[in-house]
């Protein structure tokens, strides 16, 4: 299963542009105001789950951010990122991998997921990633589309999530609940798709 999923993001990025994915957004100005409410140092280690292509890492070294890190499925959403950051990739580092098989050798400051998350539908890929993250990252900001968004993306099935539900899942875990707020993404071709975001701290 785990080859098939590579193999579709793979082609999802192959043959889309940013333009022709419900995903992009020039300015993530959500999960900015959320990350930049840890106020934490510039040399916080900080990873993007899922990141692909996304523009949240150059935002992030445009605020002077130090000790980035990309993860991501596909290497060609990757390589798409190094192409576009040019000389500035060079100061990121990019995790080609599935989360599900994601094994930190650190601890994250802030562990950063807008939209990976929602696709784990097996509840023990979902344990897995609460788990992961609660022993792996300090600070979290997790965004999934929520009960009121898409069951579907990119042709898969997604988990959808309400404030109390993605609350509640990480707080078992460890994590105190700081806030939460519903965004109204507007894709490229014009559609509205509502996501749900949280913020935890240890």
């Amino acid at each position: 299963m785990e080859k098939n999923l590579k193999s579709h993001w793979e082609t999802v990025y192959e043959t889309k542009s940013p333009q022709e994915v419900s995903w992009t957004q020039e300015i993530p100005q959500i999960s900015l105001d959320f990350i930049q409410s840890f106020q934490l140092n510039k040399d916080a280690r900080i990873i993007d789950i899922g990141g692909g292509d996304s523009l949240l890492v150059d935002h992030l070294l445009d605020l002077g951010f130090t000790d980035l890190s990309v993860l991501d499925i596909s290497a060609y959403a990757i390589e798409r990122a190094k192409v576009r950051l040019g000389e500035r990739a060079s100061l990121v580092q990019w995790i080609v991998s599935d989360i599900n098989e994601f094994e930190p050798e650190i601890t994250y400051d802030l562990w950063h997921d807008r939209a990976a998350f929602h696709f784990l539908t097996a509840p023990s890929d979902i344990s897995r990633y609460a788990h992961l993250a609660v022993n792996h990252a300090r600070n979290l900001v997790i965004g999934t589309f929520s009960t009121d968004g898409p069951l579907k993306c990119s042709g898969l099935e997604i988990t959808q999530y309400n404030e109390v539900s993605l609350g509640d899942l990480f707080r078992e875990e460890g994590f105190e609940c700081i806030e939460t707020k519903r965004e109204d993404h507007q894709t490229p071709f014009g559609t509205s798709q509502n996501f749900v975001f949280a913020s935890f701290r240890k």
